[in-house]
């Protein structure tokens, strides 16, 4: 295993030095899902939540958080965007809203932190415009789907790591 790169030989934590390592196209891939009462997710389903569209405006905030990373994580580069998209699946049993977040540089570092962000934060968004009407809604399984390009490659969750 590789040792952990925010620390330096002193164990001080650092951000990482990306100067030297080539440009290369970057992309990451994450998902995360909120449950929810059967009748929260017809509200969404609907569209009849007072505050308005809610899987819409969780994109919006998916978006905004991911350019807002490095703001976020404290050792985490600023990195150019060239991409950050959000889809929703409503999933019916259990009910829950199924978010995936797709994000693009062209960098030299990767944006899988960028993509974690993305869901994160529209789960939560969808959270707090739900949370009226279902406080009992919990964030699960968040996580990484699959990176490529940079120094170290590609990688992919396996079906047996999911």
């Amino acid at each position: 295993m590789s040792k952990l790169t925010h620390f330096n030989a002193e164990g001080e934590a650092h951000m990482v030095d990306v100067g030297g390592k080539a440009v290369t196209q970057r992309v990451a891939v994450a998902e995360g899902r909120i449950r929810m009462a059967e009748e929260t997710l017809a509200l969404i389903r609907a569209g009849g939540h007072k505050k308005g569209d809610v899987l819409g405006i969780a994109r919006i905030a998916g978006i905004m958080g991911a350019k807002r990373t490095a703001d976020l994580i404290p050792l985490c580069h600023p990195i150019p965007l060239t991409h950050v998209s959000l889809d929703f699946q409503l999933e019916s049993s259990p009910p829950a809203v199924h978010c995936t977040a797709t994000t693009r540089t062209a960098g030299q570092t990767g944006v899988e932190m960028e993509a974690l962000t993305a869901v994160q934060v529209a789960l939560l968004t969808i959270y707090d415009m739900c949370k009226a009407v279902d406080r009992g809604m919990s964030m699960e399984d968040v996580r990484l789907l699959k990176k490529a390009g940079g120094k170290s490659g590609d990688w992919g969750r396996s079906p047996a790591g999911q």
